[in-house]
């Protein structure tokens, strides 16, 4: 049986973990000399409690090879291949731990791809790699998959502050738009695995229609063929707008809606909200 293993950067719910059986491996947040493992030692609200009081903005770091490699064995050893999806490896360590792990297990079934991607692209991502193992996909047929939806799936967000992605160290060439008016909320995308800046709008909700905007644009008129997610962070009002307007002008299935987690919250902040899609 095909095994899928991601890292907690996917925001995917326990309930979508518990129907796919999707092996978790979680990264983790440090507020000063304390370390959490994210949704394991740490919720969403707790995080963003924390994050709000705190002067000195938390840090992150991956799983350990050791990490990956004791999910990896246990598979294995209990008869399955795997199939693991990471964060892009241009924002996370994390990948490279999952490919270490894999080394260490070298006759093993067992594929590592780096999504080039993190929340609501990777929630698309496993979505659909989990629908395909279930209908029978082999592990080499799932991980073609995946590395097809890799050049596929576009993520956009808005962020209130760049602050967080500054400070962070996760601002690639959004850089660019440092130093403009406090009151410009800036959309960026992810490209080639990178934080890249795409427009300066004047306000939120200017910026999510922009997005939605975008969005139909990328369909092209095969809105009901299209896969979408959302993500958010404590903005669930956003998020439920955001679904519906997109809903209406491109006629899609429902959106899922997930949370963006202590880890991609570190160095967004508060506030962001963020559409995946592909067709």
């Amino acid at each position: 049986m095909i095994k899928i293993v991601t890292d907690s950067t996917a925001g995917l719910s326990e309930a979508i973990v518990r129907a796919n059986d999707i092996r978790v491996v979680p990264l983790c947040v440090h507020f000063g000399e304390q370390a959490f493992k994210e949704h394991v030692e740490l919720s969403n609200e707790e995080f963003y409690s924390r994050l709000s009081k705190v002067k000195e903005l938390p840090t992150t770091s991956q799983p350990s090879a050791g990490e990956f490699f004791e999910v990896f064995k246990e598979l294995v050893t209990a008869g399955h291949e795997v199939v693991a999806l990471t964060i892009s490896s241009k924002l996370s360590g994390t990948w490279s731990s999952a490919m270490a792990a894999q080394e260490m297990l070298p006759e093993a079934p067992i594929t590592v791809i780096d999504s080039l991607s993190t929340a609501m692209g990777m929630y698309l991502m496993l979505d659909a790699a989990a629908q395909a193992t279930a209908d029978g996909a082999t592990r080499q047929e799932t991980a073609a998959l995946l590395e097809d939806l890799k050049d596929r799936v576009s993520v956009s967000f808005v962020v209130d502050t760049l602050e967080y992605l500054a400070k962070g160290g996760r601002i690639g060439n959004a850089k660019a738009f440092l130093g403009t008016l406090l009151k410009v909320k800036p959309i960026l995308v992810l490209q080639d695995g990178l934080i890249e800046p795409l427009e300066q709008v004047r306000s939120k909700h200017k910026a999510i229609a922009r997005m939605i905007e975008l969005t139909e644009e990328r369909v092209n008129g095969r809105g009901k063929q299209a896969k979408i997610s959302i993500a958010h962070a404590m903005s669930p009002d956003e998020a439920n707008v955001l679904k519906e307007e997109i809903m209406g002008r491109l006629g899609c299935a429902e959106p899922p809606i997930s949370e963006v987690g202590p880890v991609i919250g570190t160095h967004t902040g508060p506030g962001v909200i963020g559409l995946g899609v592909y067709v």
